[in-house]
């Protein structure tokens, strides 16, 4: 599929020409999965993109365990707490997706300081012992406004939705954002809300803030929340602005029908959940004894005009745009880095 090739096209590398780890030094090796929050579709899709990658390899051998934990309630001390029992369990390492990149680092230092590999990825953390794996979220938040300065040039009023308070992702997205408006002075955010990553939250954030705003003409998001905006805008009669889309299935389904109605016309991204699955492999290459880099960096996946059908046919109903990464994959990100 064109888009999902796109995306781990900047490896630039033939997975091919990589030799294959050999799996006997990772074969009572157990690796366990800290996620800080699971409340909407881009999370589900992540945990069941970890499922479906990491079972495979327990039944084939290649790792003893890959086992997938949750807290709760999205709390810093939760987590924290979840990765000092998942030491004591005696996890070889452990992948987190953080809900602070600061407030997990003691427990992330534990971990390292009892021999455990932690490989941070989405939400990562900042604790230099750890590995981290993102996407350049700023460049996600400049992307959207750079895209809105192409389709407006006259510029005009944006609404800015973010994610979970608190949390990296939505910091660096924001900070991307912010930086975008800056280089491009024709443009005003005029409101802002916290729309969770969740198309509800979105869409009662949105419907509350919209009476004491002008009219907007572009909404810059982080995902799971253009769905959620434009239910809120044309509830309240308004006419509907660009919106950037988040790769959700029902954002692109909305986007598909208001396209083949009237021309709308946006783009979509996000990172893609199955970066879960890359960390899994990342792991198993470090305890497998693996020179790889401390930082990595994904391309996030773009749905544009030209694609969107493409990643409409292969998303499920309820589910995020997706890629699930091979062994083979994950040698050639860490092949890139190096």
């Amino acid at each position: 599929m064109k888009f999902t090739q796109m995306l781990l096209a900047s490896a630039a590398i033939a997975a091919a020409a990589i030799p294959t780890a050999t799996f006997a030094q990772t074969e009572d090796a157990r690796i366990a999965l800290s996620n800080n929050y699971a409340g909407n579709s881009w999370r589900q899709a992540m945990l069941t993109s970890w499922e479906t990658v990491t079972a495979p390899a327990v039944d084939e051998g290649i790792v003893a365990a890959a086992d997938a934990f949750t807290t709760a309630e999205n709390q810093a001390t939760e987590q924290a707490a979840q990765i000092q029992n998942l030491i004591l369990q005696g996890y070889d390492a452990i992948v987190v997706n953080a809900a602070s990149p600061t407030a997990l680092n003691g427990a992330v230092r534990e971990a390292c300081d009892a021999g455990v590999t932690v490989v941070s990825f989405d939400g990562v953390v900042t604790e230099p012992c750890a590995w981290r794996i993102a996407v350049d979220f700023q460049q996600m938040g400049r992307d959207q406004v750079a895209y809105l300065a192409q389709r407006l040039p006259d510029g005009g009023n944006l609404l800015e939705i973010r994610g979970l308070a608190g949390v990296f992702v939505d910091d660096e997205i924001h900070a991307g954002i912010t930086a975008g408006v800056e280089a491009n002075s024709q443009f005003d955010v005029v409101g802002s809300v916290n729309g969770d990553w969740a198309q509800d939250v979105a869409q009662r954030a949105v419907a509350g803030l919209l009476p004491s705003l002008p009219e907007i003409d572009g909404v810059v998001t982080q995902g799971g929340d253009g769905y959620g905006a434009a239910q809120a805008i044309e509830a309240a009669g308004r006419d509907i602005p660009i919106i950037i889309m988040g790769n959700r299935q029902d954002e692109m389904a909305w986007w598909r029908d208001q396209r083949d109605a009237n021309g709308y016309e946006t783009i979509s991204l996000s990172i893609a959940p199955g970066v879960s699955t890359l960390a899994f492999w990342v792991a198993q290459q470090i305890l497998a004894g693996e020179e790889v880099p401390q930082d990595l960096v994904v391309p996030f996946l773009t749905v544009t005009q030209d694609t969107l059908d493409e990643a409409l046919e292969t998303t499920p109903e309820g589910g995020v745009a997706n890629v699930e990464y091979s062994l083979e994959d994950a040698q050639a990100v860490i092949a890139a880095a190096q």
